[in-house]
């Protein structure tokens, strides 16, 4: 296991060690880049004919998911497609709780679903961190990617393309699921645990946080360059609750995370859709990147926890993805508004504020792929204009 650096001694590593394309690596350690990094949340998925026909191949989003051929496949789908400047793994956020035991499965047209939901003493009782083992599959296919990755540089050497972005649900995003099943319109089941019972959801998130800390370290040995947490559903909680029950369990990951392997640094990305409310709480995680979704004003997020030199974080989103339906010159625009909401990000030598361009959530599978082929190309031009300013 490569151990954890401490901090002071990330300083001295490198942040983009053969890499083709390392400005979605520079941005997240608040370093200067030509243009503005793009890539989307969910960018390997059901609004690419490619994807779909190769899940076809694999007859489920599982075998899909479990086949390191295949996942290697869907990955690298959307980079032959459009210059992205970083590749996510394609998998699940809920790999951990099937790993539990609780049965994960898809059905067509719907989301995720447990057979085994956790709801009682018993059941909380019952859980423990996995055998990483059973997760083999995602180490496997992150392998793979890194390898489908590769390519040969002007000087002959072997170099990744763009970084690879491994990823986890956060701890409290999977409680979520586990006790109410399947997704929710009101979160009933789990908040009702929560505030019954408050001992037994702590004891769900605290193996929840051991667990998400551990299976993101095998990404990073398997070879993905930076991780992301989603926190996809902090943002319904209350006030007070969000920093009792999700924001302590983030940071409860995040403290076990590797900063480095194999001599370079590994950024963490935080996502919290709804968290725009907590910015200057989360400003104080130990992560370099905060993922922010539409609701949020890229200009004040800058203001609030964007930070100068040395100091704040880097921020990632956070278009609406319903722009991706509109015309191609109202989704320039769009983009346009975006870039300049955050305004000229750092340039130079040093560290300063910097920005990378993402969806404030996932991608529609309706989205026509046409659109975001506009999408990309208009980030990178116009970002780029900004910075000739």
């Amino acid at each position: 296991m490569t151990p954890v650096p401490a901090p002071q001694d990330t300083a001295a590593l490198s942040i983009s060690a053969h890499l083709q394309n390392d400005t979605f690596l520079r941005a997240c350690f608040r370093q200067a880049t030509p243009h503005t990094p793009v890539w989307l949340m969910r960018q390997a998925g059901r609004y690419l004919p490619e994807y779909c026909a190769t899940r076809a191949k694999a007859g489920s989003f599982m075998g899909l998911a479990t086949n390191a051929d295949f996942a290697t496949e869907v990955t690298l789908q959307p980079l032959a497609r459009y210059p992205l400047d970083a590749a996510i793994l394609f998998s699940d956020i809920l790999t951990v709780p099937d790993a539990m035991g609780l049965g994960l499965s898809f059905a067509q047209g719907e989301g995720p679903r447990f057979a085994h939901p956790v709801r009682d003493e018993a059941a909380v009782a019952k859980l423990q961190v996995p055998d990483m083992a059973k997760l083999r599959y995602v180490f496997d296919a992150v392998r793979s990617i890194r390898k489908a990755l590769a390519t040969t540089d002007s000087q002959g050497r072997s170099v990744g393309k763009v970084p690879l972005i491994g990823f986890s649900g956060s701890p409290w995003t999977l409680a979520c699921y586990m006790v109410e099943g399947a997704g929710s319109d009101d979160y009933r089941l789990v908040k009702t645990m929560l505030y019954q019972r408050p001992d037994l959801m702590h004891q769900m998130l605290a193996i929840n946080a051991d667990a998400v800390a551990q299976y993101l370290n095998a990404q990073i040995e398997a070879g993905v360059q930076a991780v992301m947490l989603f926190d996809s559903w902090g943002g319904v909680l209350a006030d007070g609750a969000f920093q009792q029950f999700s924001l302590a369990y983030t940071r409860r990951v995040l403290a076990q995370l590797h900063r480095a392997h194999d001599g370079v640094r590994i950024p963490r990305l935080v996502f919290t859709k709804g968290g725009g409310l907590w910015l200057e709480q989360m400003a104080a995680l130990d992560c370099e990147v905060l993922g922010l979704d539409w609701t949020v004003n890229l200009g004040q997020a800058r203001a609030r926890v964007g930070g100068e030199g040395a100091v704040g974080k880097a921020l990632q989103g956070n278009i609406d993805p319903n722009v991706l339906f509109a015309s191609a010159p109202q989704i320039e625009a769009e983009v346009a508004k975006v870039l300049e909401s955050f305004g000229l990000p750092h340039t130079g030598s040093g560290f300063g504020p910097t920005h990378i361009f993402n969806l404030g959530h996932g991608i529609s599978q309706y989205t026509p792929p046409a659109h975001v082929a506009v999408l990309v190309e208009a980030v990178h031009r116009y970002s780029g204009v900004m910075r000739q300013r």
